[in-house]
């Protein structure tokens, strides 16, 4: 079974109650409306898990390795898209960014240290 970009689905697994597999799109220099695809793969996670009530969540960094989405911009879009979803909801306990390299967490340690500053 093929899935689209920007689309999520649900598969069980043992090691986790749901797997929600987000797919991200591939970048082609921002002319394939690669930002808007990669915005609805995290909000339609979001939509499945709150559907399924689901209360936590991971999200890997969608779409920065071999499909090369510029990683400042996907974590820009991922933190705002997830945001602006979790201000419409308090049925999530935890939303978890997973960083698999340095320069994404550095990244995303200092977008997120700028929208909620750390003590």
């Amino acid at each position: 079974m093929g899935v689209k970009w920007g689309s999520s689905h649900n598969y069980c697994r043992k090691t986790a109650k749901f797997v929600i597999h987000a797919v991200g799109p591939v970048w082609n220099n921002g002319n394939s409306n690669e930002e808007k695809l990669l915005a609805s793969a995290y909000f339609n996670s979001l939509k499945l898990a709150l559907d399924n009530q689901i209360q936590s969540i991971s999200f890997p960094n969608i779409s920065t390795g071999i499909y090369k989405f510029p990683k400042q911009k996907a974590a820009k879009i991922a933190i705002k898209t997830v945001s602006d979803f979790l201000a419409t909801t308090d049925n999530f306990k935890k939303v978890i960014f997973v960083c698999f390299d340095e320069e994404n967490y550095k990244i995303y340690y200092e977008l997120l240290k700028l929208s909620n500053p750390i003590s």
